[in-house]
């Protein structure tokens, strides 16, 4: 796999050093297992959808974690060799974990399991304070021309 070099644009941008890692990370785990195959959807606007190919793992055996920009999808497969005589495997049944990357303010919304997929709804919602607003605009002098200024009274009283 070929390799960026994200300096040049570390020099150049500032405060966006997580997003830098979160790429090289990124590249770093590509590189990695592909195991088990995903799918990456957006549903809306705000809703995205995971889809995982499990087949073989039961409910018992994934755990999913969420934490602050960060989704660990876990499956834990008991070895039990020796029971069955295999003429040939192709069905992966090995233990796995997978990493997602989220965006601020993206929470896991649903998981379900259902004929050897694990689908993990997400959403994304914004808290009102971070939302861009239209601001009114008045008309007339601005308060501290009426008052006199600011710190105008308490001229007045020291005086």
């Amino acid at each position: 796999m070929r390799q960026f070099d994200l300096t040049p644009f570390r020099r150049s941008a500032i405060g966006f050093d997580r997003l830098f890692d979160m790429l090289e990370a990124s590249a770093r785990q590509q590189a990695a297992d592909n195991y088990p195959p995903f799918n990456l959807e957006r549903v809306a606007e705000d809703r995205y959808r995971i889809t995982l190919a499990i087949a073989g793992f039961s409910r018992d055996e994934i755990e999913i974690v969420a934490q602050q920009n960060l989704l660990q999808v876990k499956g834990k497969k008991d070895d039990k060799e020796g029971q069955n005589t295999f003429l040939h495997l192709g069905i992966a049944n090995r233990s796995f974990e997978r990493r997602f990357e989220l965006a601020d303010f993206v929470r896991v919304d649903d998981a379900r399991l259902n004929d050897g997929l694990l689908v993990i709804d997400l959403v994304r919602e914004v808290p009102e304070a971070m939302k861009p607003k239209t601001i009114a605009i008045k008309t007339g002098a601005p308060l501290a021309a009426i008052d006199g200024g600011i710190g105008s009274s308490d001229e007045a009283q020291a005086a």
